[in-house]
């Protein structure tokens, strides 16, 4: 570790180093849930099964707004009667037409390959459900294609608005008949999000905050993220995105038993805390250098549901991590229903990529990066 605990217990410390405040729009999560449920509700997602069960559903989102379709998909599970995709690019696979359910997803409304998704959506006469900003280009083109639209409200960042963008998704999809999620599941997952809020808050010490203990567990080191399940893989796929953007920090992740089959074998590299003994000479063969990081930390993100051979996978990939002196941390799905399980894994992991860039003095907001980048393709 680069840091001491100690960092993580000023909660007015904390605060000031997240002046855009991340925390507190994590700490919404719950209430995202209940307010986006009641506003696919009041949009009228339930009239969009007056058509029947669609052939395909696919979700066009980017980034933050692409997750949407992910944590549908794991929501509805392998029982799911017909296929769920998330479409991130442009335009739209060339088999997608009438029969199917287009999502346009964007928190801002105005993303240019959502919006190009969507365009051509309306042109093929698909059946269509948008959810984003009041007022944008997104809510406008949907209405021109007689698109189901649920606004989203709140001026947050993306990807801390994951549950105003999914959970219509979900009640659509329940109204459909692809998943099992009514108003109980739903609230299930909201009271989830309210109890690991709890234990994650700002002025919990790292002694008892889960998240802030994995934060410190991943401070100075390379995070391995495997889930144990489908579920759990986007559970692992949405936290190495969040420590991209919120820690700014590279992070590799997996799901097993497919992890087992290569990644693992990444568990013997070399590990080097002080450079080679023959730094200093130009010729040598610098294949055989390795990177300062002092290790791997591998964050194994159980499932409730998970086979017996992986759940034995799981342990003995914990063994052998152990044994070559990574980190291993183990992460529990808390609930019964799949959108609870989800919720409670995401939830712990959006905490501790905040809490990681606030560890390492780095504001979890600013995406710099990827401004200058928009900036560069915008045509003047």
């Amino acid at each position: 570790m680069t840091a001491a605990p100690d960092l993580l217990d000023d909660a007015a410390g904390l605060a000031a180093g997240d002046p855009a405040g991340m925390l507190p729009a994590i700490a919404s999560s719950a209430a995202q849930v209940r307010e986006a449920a009641v506003l696919a509700a009041e949009a009228g997602v339930a009239t969009l099964a007056a058509d029947g069960r669609p052939r395909a559903v696919v979700v066009c989102g980017m980034g933050g707004s692409g997750i949407a379709g992910d944590v549908l998909a794991a929501v509805a599970g392998p029982g799911c009667p017909v296929p769920v995709l998330t479409h991130r690019g442009y335009g739209l696979p060339a088999w997608v037409g009438p029969v199917d359910l287009v999502v346009a997803v964007s928190c801002s409304g105005a993303t240019e390959e959502t919006l190009s998704a969507l365009e051509e959506a309306v042109r093929r006469g698909c059946r269509l459900l948008v959810v984003g900003r009041d007022g944008s280009p997104l809510e406008q083109l949907g209405r021109r294609g007689r698109a189901v639209v649920v606004p989203v409200t709140q001026g947050r960042q993306p990807r801390a608005s994951v549950w105003a963008l999914s959970t219509p998704l979900v009640v659509a999809a329940h109204a459909l008949g692809l998943l099992a999620a009514p108003a109980e599941a739903v609230e299930e997952a909201a009271v989830v999000l309210e109890q690991v809020a709890d234990r994650c808050r700002i002025d919990a010490d790292a002694v008892v905050n889960p998240a802030k203990r994995l934060a410190l567990d991943l401070d100075g080191r390379l995070p391995v993220l495997w889930g144990t399940s489908p579920l759990a893989g986007t559970a692992a796929y949405r936290f190495a995105c969040q420590l991209n953007e919120n820690a700014q920090r590279p992070a590799t992740w997996g799901v097993l038993p497919e992890a087992n089959h290569n990644q693992v074998v990444a568990f013997d590299r070399p590990s080097a805390t002080a450079a080679p003994d023959d730094a200093d000479d130009f010729f040598r063969d610098r294949g055989q250098d390795v990177d300062r990081e002092a290790g791997m930390s591998l964050v194994l993100l159980r499932d409730s549901e998970e086979h017996p051979q992986v759940a034995l996978r799981a342990e003995v990939s914990a063994e052998l991590g152990r044994e070559r002196d990574l980190t291993v941390v183990q992460l529990r799905a808390e609930g019964a229903s799949s959108f609870a399980r989800l919720a409670s894994l995401i939830g712990v992991t959006d905490w501790a990529s905040a809490y990681l860039a606030l560890l390492q003095g780095t504001d979890p907001t600013p995406v710099d990066a990827i401004t200058a980048l928009k900036q560069r393709i915008t045509p003047r």
